[in-house]
């Protein structure tokens, strides 16, 4: 089986712990830039990834091309309005736990799209190489949204893939 560069990312990255950067209150630096970034140890992942959770670049093609998908970007607004995939909804990656604890109504009416469901398995994260989406998918299994997936190639290889 050939691995895609996206997945064989993840699946190096899968071996390591990641350090997630916690926002600890508001502030902004001399730069104006966000300052308020303290570093919080914690492991998002130290196993190896399951491949029930990664989806590659043919099979995303596929969903998208069917309608089966629902497809979230975790990547800052700046990135996502540089390029994204078809379709997808843009969540940042800070605000993916508040997004996600709201109503279904408000959730539609805040971006335009249906909440997935808990239970869905089309429901599927990506960002620009796979390392957010997957801590995405981190911060959503607390909140029961277990069977949801990521597209480990990310913005980077769709873009690449697309352009050929």
């Amino acid at each position: 089986m050939r691995l895609t560069i996206g997945a064989w990312r993840a699946v190096m990255g899968s071996l390591m712990a990641v350090v997630v950067l916690a926002k600890q209150g508001g502030g902004s630096c001399d730069d104006g830039f966000d300052c308020s970034y303290k570093l919080e140890p914690r492991t998002v992942y130290s196993q190896a990834i399951d491949s029930d959770i990664v989806v590659t670049y043919e099979q995303l093609k596929e969903m998208i091309a069917t309608g089966n998908v629902q497809l979230f970007d975790v990547r800052n607004p700046d990135e996502f309005e540089e390029g994204s995939i078809p379709g997808a909804t843009n969540i940042p990656l800070g605000d993916l736990e508040k997004a996600f604890r709201l109503t279904p109504d408000q959730f539609r009416q805040h971006y335009g799209v249906s909440m997935p469901e808990k239970s869905d398995c089309n429901f599927i994260l990506h960002c620009q190489r796979g390392r957010r989406s997957l801590t995405a998918l981190e911060t959503l299994k607390p909140l029961g949204y277990v069977r949801a997936r990521h597209y480990a190639g990310g913005y980077s290889e769709w873009a690449q893939l697309e352009a050929q």
